[in-house]
């Protein structure tokens, strides 16, 4: 029996029809949203992606602003923006985007950002809360990735998760998620010894190691839920980490890639500067 789908597509537009609401019911206590993107240099994914945000404030009816820094930005000056931005009352979310340009110190320019407008979640002090079990900001690909695994209905409690990679965006934020339902989790990476052994104990497998077709068929439990974070360019194409049609002849749900977490990751972030322009009512 082929896996169920996990549709992206389907739940960001059902999510967004509730977010285009609580904006629209903001807006008549006077609060617009409002999420500001700062993009340096012309990296063409980036501009790609801050262009989405950008369609997807608009859609929802939110204000969005993206700021345009030239290549050579100092950090000095890149900071003073994230300043200004951090002040500006009609401003409830700002997002950096990565990757900055290789002279940049990515880690100090997140610091400067507010951790109430940090609507990607990635500040050290949001970071601590969603480790320790303490509200705050989640990052948005884990939280989309999270809804998914939840559409399913299957109760998560003392399932086993596997997550295979360990960024501070997805990989580690993901696994604290997981636990947070009550999961028994193993957080997987480069050095793992006989990864193999571990995918095929998992309930849940998530896969975020930017490598096409990594995760086959025979690496999968019958009747697990696979999640595919994986975006990768072959020959023109996108594709995931999972290699999807042998996946998809043992899993029981699967997402598509595309289609799939992508699709959620920016409804996630219009969220999160949601969530962060109600809390100032």
């Amino acid at each position: 029996m082929a896996a169920r789908i996990l549709d992206g597509k389907q739940f960001s537009a059902s999510l967004r029809e509730d977010i285009a609401r609580r904006v629209s019911a903001l807006k008549e206590k006077g609060v617009t949203p409002g999420l500001a993107v700062i993009l340096a240099g012309t990296d063409p994914a980036s501009e790609i992606y801050v262009r989405n945000k950008g369609n997807g404030c608009r859609e929802v009816g939110m204000h969005s602003e993206t700021i345009l820094l030239p290549e050579d930005v100092s950090q000095d000056a890149l900071e003073a923006e994230i300043e200004r931005l951090n002040q500006d009352r009609r401003i409830h979310g700002i997002l950096v985007q990565l990757p900055l340009p290789k002279h940049l110190n990515e880690e100090a320019a997140l610091a400067k950002i507010l951790p109430e407008k940090d609507v990607d979640g990635f500040h050290l002090l949001n970071a601590g809360r969603l480790m320790t079990g303490a509200p705050g900001v989640i990052p948005c690909t884990p939280r989309g990735a999270l809804y998914m695994i939840q559409q399913t209905g299957r109760s998560l409690s003392g399932l086993e998760a596997v997550v295979i990679g360990r960024s501070n965006i997805v990989g580690k934020p993901m696994a604290a998620l997981l636990l947070r339902e009550n999961c028994t989790v193993t957080l997987c990476h480069s050095r793992t010894r006989n990864l193999a052994e571990h995918t095929r104990r998992a309930d849940i497998l998530v896969a975020a190691v930017g490598k096409a077709g990594f995760i086959t068929g025979d690496m999968i439990k019958p009747g697990a839920i696979v999640i595919d974070v994986g975006i990768n360019r072959v020959d023109g194409k996108v594709r995931g980490d999972v290699d999807f049609e042998s996946a998809a002849a043992v899993a029981d749900w699967i997402t598509p890639v595309p289609g799939g977490v992508g699709k959620m990751t920016i409804t996630m972030l219009l969220q999160n500067t949601l969530e962060a322009a109600e809390r100032t009512v």
